[in-house]
C-alpha cells in the first residue's frame, strides 16, 4: 500500500471517529433537554387512550418541562397543565376522584387525565393532531370557531393561520419536539 493512501486511511479513520464522538455527545446532550420522565405514567395512559406515547412527552415538555407542581398564570395545574374544569370534568370520565385541586400535581393523576382530555379532543377532530393540539391550547370554542369562519381548514393543513400566535408557536413547537423525540427514541433503539 502507498504511503499516501495509508495516510488518507488514517485521516479518514479520525474523522469518523470525531464525528462519532460529536454524534454520541449531541445525542447526550438532547436527552437532557428533551426527557422522558414519568414515562411508566405516559406510556401506560397513552397506549390506553391511543396516543402516542412521544407526542405526549412533546405536550408535557411545551407545558410544564416535566414540572410536576407548576401553576400558570391562568390557573393551568401541572405536567400537562390542566384547567380546573376540565379535569374535574374529565376525572369524573377515568373514573379518578378529585378531592383537592392539589391532587391535580400529582404525576399519575395529572398524565391519566391530560391524556384522557387529549385522547377526546383528537376524537373530535378525527384524529388531526394539529387541531387537537390547537384546542388543548386555545380551547375548543376557538378552534370550531376559526373553522367555522374559515380562518383554518377543517384538515388542519394551514398551520401558519392559526389566529393566535401563542396557539400557533406551540403547535409548531410540539410538533417540532415530538420529531426530535422519534428521532432520540429510534437512535435508542
Amino acid at each position: 500500500m502507498k504511503k499516501k493512501t495509508k495516510i488518507l486511511i488514517i485521516v479518514l479513520l479520525i474523522i469518523f471517529i470525531i464525528l462519532s464522538g460529536i454524534l454520541k455527545i449531541q445525542n447526550f446532550i438532547l436527552k437532557k433537554i428533551y426527557k422522558t420522565q414519568y414515562s411508566e405514567y405516559v406510556y401506560k395512559y397513552s397506549e390506553e387512550n391511543d396516543i402516542d406515547p412521544l407526542l405526549t412527552f412533546a405536550i408535557i415538555k411545551a407545558e410544564s418541562n416535566f414540572k410536576p407542581d407548576i401553576k400558570s398564570k391562568s390557573g393551568a395545574i401541572g405536567l400537562m397543565q390542566l384547567m380546573e374544569s376540565t379535569a374535574l370534568e374529565e376525572a369524573k370520565e377515568v373514573n379518578e376522584v378529585i378531592t383537592t385541586i392539589e391532587t391535580l400535581y400529582e404525576p399519575e393523576i395529572n398524565i391519566k387525565i391530560g391524556t384522557k382530555y387529549y385522547a377526546k379532543l383528537l376524537k373530535k377532530y378525527n384524529n388531526n393532531t394539529v387541531l387537537a393540539l390547537a384546542a388543548y391550547n386555545a380551547g375548543i370554542g376557538n378552534v370550531d370557531s376559526w373553522i367555522k369562519q374559515g380562518k383554518i381548514k377543517e384538515d388542519g393543513s394551514d398551520i401558519e393561520k392559526i389566529p393566535f400566535k401563542e396557539t400557533n408557536n406551540y403547535v409548531r413547537k410540539i410538533i417540532r419536539d415530538y420529531k426530535i423525540y422519534q428521532k432520540l427514541i429510534d437512535v435508542t433503539k
